[in-house]
């Protein structure tokens, strides 16, 4: 996807870069907010107290675990993208748009880390639509700012170059996810037994 909204990828649909990458944070954000909202919720009838603390401690332990490729377990998935097809039939702005609330969903698209699962349960435990929409808000926005990382792209070469670098970051980006997961698990648990 970070390969289609680029300068040179608008450029040459007639589109305005600019325009496109700034509805796609918009509907991160719009459908982060959404899921987040609706999940927080639904989780207001949850317990307070050390009840969500714990819950974040085993499901953010477990991500790290499973993320970490510990055991052998594969992460449930649906196995799908967004329908590149729209970058011939929609204006830039509809595909920025659209593009970007699936997946400031989360969900609707591959799920390649365990946290992006763990975001929602964190939206759930915060026991409130305006919680859960602060969580869904913050996790929609970073993946709607994404293509940011294409705006000095130029030339072709370029392109060529950001997709190398970019697979070169895969083991030390899913590391440091692991780690993340790991804080979360270790904060959640200083407050549990802070509580």
């Amino acid at each position: 996807m970070l390969a289609s909204i680029t300068p040179l990828g608008e450029r040459g649909r007639r589109s305005r870069w600019w325009v496109t990458v700034t509805a796609h944070a918009l509907g991160g954000a719009a459908g982060g907010a959404l899921a987040g909202a609706v999940l927080g919720a639904i989780g207001s009838p949850l317990p307070d107290g050390r009840f969500p603390l714990v819950v974040a401690v085993a499901l953010a332990a477990a991500g790290a675990l499973v993320d970490s490729g510990a055991g052998g377990v594969r992460l449930p998935t649906v196995h799908r993208q967004v329908d590149e097809g729209w970058l011939d039939r929609y204006r830039g702005w509809v595909y920025g748009l659209g593009f970007g609330f699936q997946l400031g969903l989360g969900v609707t698209t591959v799920v390649t880390t365990s946290a992006v699962y763990l975001m929602w349960v964190l939206a759930l435990l915060a026991g409130s639509w305006a919680g859960g929409l602060l969580v869904g808000l913050v996790f929609g926005v970073t993946r709607g700012l994404a293509p940011l990382s294409t705006a000095g792209l130029r030339a072709p070469e370029q392109l060529w170059q950001r997709h190398r670098r970019i697979a070169a970051l895969e083991s030390p980006t899913r590391r440091l996810t692991v780690a993340g997961q790991a804080v979360v698990a270790v904060v959640a648990l200083v407050a549990v037994v802070g509580t």
